[in-house]
């Protein structure tokens, strides 16, 4: 994959399982290798915006070394030992403050890297050698909100800051099948397809307005955390720059793996 060196690309990552840290898979390998053709750009630091730090307010990392938080259950304990050391920048997250300005924006000392974050870190920048900060997400906006903060963000990516958004295009926990060839359910494939098209043909409006398809929405995302950092990559495009599907298929039959870069030529 050739990125267009003017800028950082912004990726979303469709996580999936957290085992996927530990896994190879073709998930994993589409990851490790974008990771690769993004090192070869030199990003000075990466701001994820992760489905896991849903929060009341926006609070934003600002400490030196973000701690690896292992925010699940009922995973073997070689999850639990994985630790992903990337140090943090408190210097970009003071940026970050003020690029969201006059929203008030926390200066966090207690949360760090969450699965959502080292998952997929742990795979495209394994030497963990690249600041990481994260941002939250404002559970109490509506999407237009989430949109409109990643175009605030977009200019980071003209100073080296790579903008990652980690959560799922499709995640309904309680109509997964446990196999894992199982098929996808119909409207997880109909939602993901469109969100796809969305990307693909430069329809945001398409994405910030995804309620409007109806019961397919409402299965697909049950709960916004996971649809809501994908806004954010959205937000963070120029205009008229491509989006390219790195991977995509359907686990479970109702968690969408769908990567997406922002920038990609």
């Amino acid at each position: 994959m050739n990125i267009n060196a003017t800028r950082m690309p912004a990726i979303f990552f469709g996580h999936g399982s957290p085992m996927n840290a530990l896994e190879d898979n073709r998930y994993t390998t589409a990851w490790t290798q974008l990771g690769a053709s993004v090192a070869q750009l030199k990003p000075k630091a990466i701001l994820s915006v992760s489905a896991h730090w849903y929060t009341r307010g926006i609070g934003v990392t600002a400490m030196a070394m973000p701690k690896t938080i292992h925010d699940f259950g009922g995973f073997p304990q070689a999850l639990f030992d994985v630790r992903y050391p990337a140090p943090g920048d408190p210097q970009l997250a003071a940026q970050v403050r003020d690029l969201l300005a006059p929203l008030s924006v926390t200066m966090d000392q207690s949360w760090g890297l969450d699965h959502g974050t080292w998952s997929v870190l742990v795979k495209a920048f394994p030497n963990a050698d690249v600041p990481v900060i994260q941002l939250s997400i404002d559970a109490m906006q509506p999407a237009q909100f989430h949109f409109d903060l990643g175009r605030k963000l977009a200019v980071l990516r003209e100073q080296g800051v790579l903008i990652v958004g980690s959560g799922d295009v499709v995640h309904n926990l309680r109509l997964m099948n446990r196999h894992q060839d199982a098929p996808p359910h119909d409207w997880a494939e109909r939602f993901n397809d469109h969100v796809r098209e969305s990307l693909l043909s430069g329809d945001m409006q398409a994405l910030i307005d995804y309620a409007d398809q109806g019961q397919d929405a409402q299965l697909s995302v049950p709960t916004p955390e996971h649809y809501l950092p994908l806004l954010y990559i959205a937000g963070a495009r120029r205009e008229g720059e491509a989006v390219s599907i790195v991977v995509d298929g359907i686990d479970i039959g109702a968690i969408s793996m769908l990567t997406a870069v922002v920038g990609a030529v």
